[in-house]
């Protein structure tokens, strides 16, 4: 696996930011890029599942492993999801990626936001998440900054 860093400054708050990725319709906003219907289902808090879903109901699913509000976010990703809700933590695929992390950082710069955020990626994955990546945290940045 290979460990990919995205960056963005947003002309807001932490806690803005951290509400927009966080919230459920922040997190369906900025998502869309990934996958059409991109959504969650989480309490968000430490240890807690979480569930990576697009619209047609797969993704993945992992777990919290930190969450500093305002400051820091931290995911393992412990296997998929199948359309029909089907978790799958033991299949040859999910074994070459599985324990992949993905960490969100917050770093307040003067009145700015600078978001990073660095994931584990297999070699297949990484030309999907080269190209969503950065329209995924440019869209969070438009929708901060306009939705004051």
């Amino acid at each position: 696996m290979e460990k990919m860093n995205f960056s963005i400054e947003i002309n807001a708050t932490p806690e803005k930011v951290w509400e927009s990725l966080w919230s459920d319709e922040g997190y369906r906003r900025w998502t869309a890029p990934f996958a059409p219907g991109s959504h969650a289902k989480s309490d968000w808090k430490e240890g807690s599942k979480v569930l990576f879903l697009s619209g047609e109901g797969s993704g993945m699913v992992s777990r919290v492993e930190r969450n500093i509000p305002y400051e820091y976010m931290s995911f393992k990703h412990l296997g998929q999801v199948a359309e029909g809700g089907e978790e799958d933590t033991d299949s040859e695929r999910v074994k070459e990626w599985a324990g992949a992390m993905e960490n969100y950082r917050l770093e307040q710069v003067g009145d700015t936001t600078k978001l990073h955020v660095d994931v584990d990626v297999t070699e297949q994955d990484k030309p999907h998440m080269e190209k969503a990546f950065p329209s995924a945290l440019s869209a969070l940045k438009e929708m901060v900054e306009t939705d004051r």
